[in-house]
């Protein structure tokens, strides 16, 4: 049973955008936080987004503050990533990802498979 599954990436030019989804099945649409980690080829997993149900509280990355907006659907179960003016060095594959708790603390335990997001000219 898949209960993560990620949409949305492809290939964007510099300064380009791209909108990221997410829907939840099973219990990972029950978790109160849910966010979007990323991972390139040759580095560390990064925490990009995450969002409390909670309070629909959000923090960000320092690297994509101001140009990435965590969203969600309180219907449909499905959580967005807006990505604006991207750059070459948000390559990477960007998965969705929930974790236990009740406000982000980045200790995810669950993801899904990923999207590419490749931003090049």
């Amino acid at each position: 049973q898949v209960l993560l599954v990620e949409s949305g990436g492809g290939l964007v030019q510099p300064g380009g955008s791209l909108r990221l989804s997410c829907t939840a099945s099973g219990f990972t649409a029950d978790a109160e936080v849910i966010g979007w980690f990323r991972q390139a080829p040759g580095k560390e997993r990064e925490g990009v987004a995450c969002l409390s149900k909670v309070d629909d509280s959000t923090s960000y990355a320092n690297s994509v503050k101001g140009r990435f907006t965590i969203s969600r659907s309180k219907v449909e179960n499905v959580v967005y990533l807006q990505m604006n003016n991207l750059k070459p060095e948000d390559t990477a594959v960007y998965h969705c990802a929930t974790e236990r708790g009740y406000y982000c603390s980045g200790e995810y335990d669950t993801w899904g498979q990923g999207t590419q997001v490749t931003v090049s000219s």
